[in-house]
């Protein structure tokens, strides 16, 4: 018997460049971007994610979006003879804003619960889904801190049976070096190439999802 678990997205294995370090061979379906920042946060999420750029969901506009799928499956005997599949999923939507308020964070999470209801499929296959969302500021008002610092919003599948869904948040300051992220949003990571661990308080969607899928 074996577990089989992969990234359809990209290769985690595969380099994660830091600022002016050496950049990785872009493949020619992925963007690039105006915005130096965001295209080097590019650099660091295009193994794991499909990315966009320019685009608008459910009426609100994100310089860069991305989408990872992580599939699970146990093995018998045969690669023919499976069973236990599951899938989960992350959701990330990212811009540049001239300033950020808590209640622009309140709209990105009625939006974030806006598109699990749009994308998710509730079925015994279906493990988690996490929708992310970065904002990328000026500087990090105390206010939007502790919103952030404080915030989780996870919501069961009937009962957890079909799974569940997050919506996480993250905001970063690039010119001040700063950066803070709800409990779960590991992918804001990316986005801190001067320190691979944001301010916040927990392991996020990768940590999680290797855990429950054995990995």
């Amino acid at each position: 018997m074996a577990d089989d678990a992969t990234e359809t997205a990209g290769d985690p294995e595969r380099p994660d460049p830091v600022g002016g370090r050496d950049r990785p061979e872009r493949p020619a379906d992925v963007p690039t971007w105006d915005d130096e920042f965001l295209d080097r946060a590019s650099d660091r999420l295009l193994f794991n994610y499909d990315l966009a750029r320019d685009e608008t969901v459910g009426g609100e506009r994100f310089d860069l979006t991305g989408e990872m799928r992580v599939d699970s499956r146990k093995q018998f005997l045969h690669e023919s003879l499976t069973y236990a599949n599951h899938h989960a999923d992350e959701y990330l939507f990212a811009r540049r804003v001239d300033g950020v308020t808590v209640a622009d964070l309140e709209r990105l999470v009625e939006l974030g619960h806006e598109l699990a209801d749009e994308r998710i499929t509730p079925d015994e296959e279906h493990y988690g889904t996490d929708l992310s969302f970065v904002l990328v500021a000026p500087t990090i008002p105390e206010a939007v801190r502790e919103f952030v610092l404080g915030f989780r919003e996870r919501q069961l599948l009937a009962f957890g049976y079909y799974g569940h869904y997050e919506v996480n948040l993250g905001v970063v300051a690039p010119d001040d070096e700063e950066a803070v992220a709800s409990r779960e949003a590991d992918v804001v990571a990316a986005f801190t190439p001067w320190d691979d661990v944001p301010d916040r308080r927990s392991d996020g969607f990768l940590a999680r999802v290797r855990r429950a899928l054995g990995r």
